[in-house]
């Protein structure tokens, strides 16, 4: 796999830099830059559901989908819910480390993804780890579990300010 590094955000392009040659490195920065596009054709070809996704849902509680009809809608919905916010995303990677053996690998990826928008700006330093499976396909990403370590969110509305921060949680993964 070869990412086109122009089609990155600044902020991965400096990890694409800074974490040259770990392994996963490419598929990660693929996946999260996914996010950053709201490309969900692109999460959809990175990922396998052998083992389920674990992130956070609006509430910051929690969520687990165990195949892809329950991620992908939830995906579409995050995606609404940013484009209603009228929001950008980005994540800065802090740490990268992987293992890999020929079957089987994983990642672990801390990193700060903010939203911003007119109504609302918030971060999430969070915390994955991802396993990668080798597919005839290539490598794909097996199982995604993302904690958020820390967060903050400042609205612009006030009267929206609940409704915003709840939203923005859904960032976090």
């Amino acid at each position: 796999m070869v990412i086109q590094t122009a089609s990155l955000s600044p902020s991965l392009r400096t990890a694409a830099t800074r974490f040259a040659g770990e392994d996963f490195v490419e598929e990660t920065l693929i996946l999260l830059q996914a996010v950053v596009d709201r490309d969900l054709d692109a999460l959809l070809g990175i990922g396998d559901e052998d083992f389920a996704i674990i992130d956070v849902d609006p509430e910051a509680r929690t969520a687990l989908a165990r195949t892809e009809p329950v991620w992908e809608p939830w995906f579409r919905r995050y995606f609404l819910m940013l484009d209603a916010l009228d929001a950008s995303i980005d994540v800065e990677i802090d740490a990268y480390r992987s293992l890999k053996t020929s079957e089987l690998g994983y990642s672990v990826v801390e990193f700060r993804q903010t939203v911003e928008g007119p109504s609302l700006s918030a971060w999430f330093d969070c915390i994955a780890t991802i396993v990668w499976k080798n597919t005839d396909d290539g490598w794909k990403e097996a199982r995604w579990h993302c904690s958020i370590l820390d967060r903050g969110a400042v609205s612009n509305e006030a009267e929206r300010s609940q409704e915003t921060i709840r939203t923005a949680a859904m960032a976090g993964g």
